[in-house]
C-alpha cells in the first residue's frame, strides 16, 4: 500500500512564531529568518508529529491536505 503524502502549508499572516511546531515536529518544520514557521518540504509523508504540531498551533496557522485526493486533514472542516 502506498504511503500517504501530505501537502503542508503555514499561513504567514497567522503565524506568530511560537516555535511549538518545530519542537513537536523538527523534521517537518523550521523557523525562517523572520522567525516564522515554514514547512521543510512542500510535500511530506504523513506523520503523527506533523499532525500534532498542527493541532497544537496556538493560531491554527498550519494546514494539511492529502496530496492527490485533496482531502483536508487539518484543520477539520465544519
Amino acid at each position: 500500500m502506498p504511503e500517504t503524502k501530505w501537502q503542508v502549508t503555514v499561513d504567514k499572516d497567522l503565524c506568530i512564531g511560537s516555535g511549538g511546531c518545530v519542537l513537536r515536529a523538527p523534521d517537518g518544520f523550521e523557523l525562517d529568518a523572520a522567525r516564522q514557521s515554514c514547512a521543510r518540504h512542500e510535500v511530506m509523508a504523513s506523520s503523527d508529529a506533523v499532525l500534532d504540531a498542527a493541532e497544537n498551533c496556538p493560531v491554527e496557522a498550519i494546514s494539511i491536505v492529502e496530496e492527490g485526493s485533496g482531502t483536508v486533514v487539518f484543520p477539520p472542516e465544519d
